[in-house]
């Protein structure tokens, strides 16, 4: 949570130009897209609640947040709201295809176009793979942006009091060694004297 801006760079803003950069995308939309339009503004809030089973590990019965509908796909104002980001895009059917169609030169001179060679059919198989990999494009620059303005370019915790330890990822003093060992993390090193 906490990736994108409140205006110029919002999450959503900046994953509908990398969805529709992609050729023959036409249309996109977050969570509710369209369909948001027609709900009254009461029913389409995603307003933040207690979430129990989302506290952090050991947390002995410490709520985290989290949002009791997703209508906006992800994003609150702009900013990631910890929901799961999801949006629709439109992708249109290829237009070079083998059937002659009639087309002008810049001369105005009527012709007919014929498409030669290999062309793909459909671009289906090809879209999910782009689609995902623009998204997470997408999010990787926003998290690292988010980084930046927390620690520089040392990875933080998302307060950004201190730097990201990956044996003691929940900072506790008294059972980070043991945890990070049990979870696989390297051994600390010693400090050179």
């Amino acid at each position: 949570p906490g990736g994108g801006e409140p205006v110029f760079d919002r999450l959503e803003a900046k994953m509908a130009h990398a969805m529709m950069s992609l050729p023959a995308t036409k249309g996109f939309e977050i969570g509710s897209g369209f369909g948001g339009t027609v709900m009254r503004g009461s029913t389409h809030n995603d307003p933040f609640v207690a979430n129990p089973v989302g506290g952090r590990p050991g947390d002995s019965g410490r709520p985290a947040l989290g949002v009791s509908s997703n209508y906006a796909g992800g994003t609150l104002g702009g900013i990631s709201s910890g929901a799961p980001v999801y949006f629709k895009i439109a992708v249109k059917s290829v237009s070079t295809i083998g059937q002659a169609q009639q087309t002008s030169r810049l001369t105005g001179e009527a012709i007919t176009l014929e498409a030669k060679g290999r062309h793909d059919p459909c671009v289906l198989p090809r879209t999910p793979p782009l689609v995902e990999g623009m998204a997470a494009l997408v999010l990787i620059d926003a998290a690292l942006l988010q980084r930046t303005r927390l620690g520089g370019a040392c990875t933080t915790v998302c307060d950004g009091t201190r730097n990201f330890d990956p044996a003691n990822p929940w900072g506790d003093a008294a059972n980070g060694a043991a945890n990070g060992a049990a979870n696989g993390a390297p051994a600390a090193k010693k400090a050179r004297k």
